[in-house]
């Protein structure tokens, strides 16, 4: 009834939010297994029917559902499981088909942001997890149609990265009474993402939450300097503000 309405403006408007964000309360409201397969279903027609809400414009909507659908893969319910990684395995699909066979650039950087955030929320990472990425990796095996173009081999990269994130936190796991190692750790990770500024900012972000329950609030504040300064740079490299990182060198030093 309302499809008009919805499509305004690429799918970037108010009523689409509202939608979304009603399609979004099932997944984070505890539902039985068998009421979460309709919710798959209907998100599966919901992202076939309007992919530009998720694939062009702003990120938010295609990063919220990324968060979701992940947090159903490391559901207790192995058919819970299935169905979220299948319903995964297609966003990527419509992705790719959105941007004309060219690459799953969006979903790959908002999984990726999504995986770091639930590590810090959720915990995930042990073996329904895995199995997860497992069958999604199946799929992209097992998809004929997909057999002639780089699809898959940009699924089992995307598959390939998470698991590498996953392997850094468990070694953070480990140090987690260290809190000097465990920043380390998350550091490193911070600095591996450096060409890509949103997952930066996500570390940077995790890397703060760990100083300010350690009580070193003066590191914490230097995550947050240098998550300003990396948007003030983005910012000054789109043309929006004049000044970029230097802007915070009366601040600290540390800010290069």
């Amino acid at each position: 009834t309302f499809q008009r309405q919805l499509q305004q403006s690429d799918c970037q408007n108010v009523l689409m939010r509202k939608v979304f964000d009603t399609h979004m309360l099932f997944l984070q409201i505890n539902q039985s297994a068998a009421a979460l397969k309709h919710v798959f279903a209907a998100l599966r027609l919901f992202v076939g029917k309007f992919p530009s809400a998720f694939f062009q414009g702003q990120a938010d909507l295609c990063g919220s559902l990324c968060y979701e659908i992940l947090k159903c893969c490391n559901h207790r319910s192995r058919s819970t499981q299935t169905e979220a990684s299948a319903l995964l395995y297609f966003f990527m699909r419509k992705n790719f088909e959105f941007n004309k066979q060219k690459s799953i650039v969006r979903s790959h950087l908002q999984l990726i942001k999504a995986v770091s955030q639930l590590i810090a929320d959720a915990g995930i990472g042990g073996s329904r997890f895995q199995h997860s990425l497992a069958i999604i990796n199946n799929f992209a095996n097992g998809d004929k149609q997909m057999k002639n173009v780089n699809f898959p081999a940009e699924v089992k990269d995307l598959t390939k990265r998470i698991r590498t994130v996953l392997m850094a936190t468990a070694q953070m796991k480990e140090h987690e009474k260290d809190p000097e190692m465990l920043v380390d750790l998350q550091y490193s990770l911070a600095n591996s993402y450096a060409s890509t500024p949103e997952l930066r900012r996500t570390w940077l972000e995790s890397m703060a939450k760990i100083h300010a329950r350690n009580g070193d609030l003066s590191e914490a504040a230097m995550c947050y300097i240098h998550i300003a300064a990396l948007i003030a740079e983005y910012l000054k490299r789109k043309g929006l503000f004049s000044m970029g990182w230097p802007a915070f060198l009366s601040i600290t030093p540390n800010i290069k």
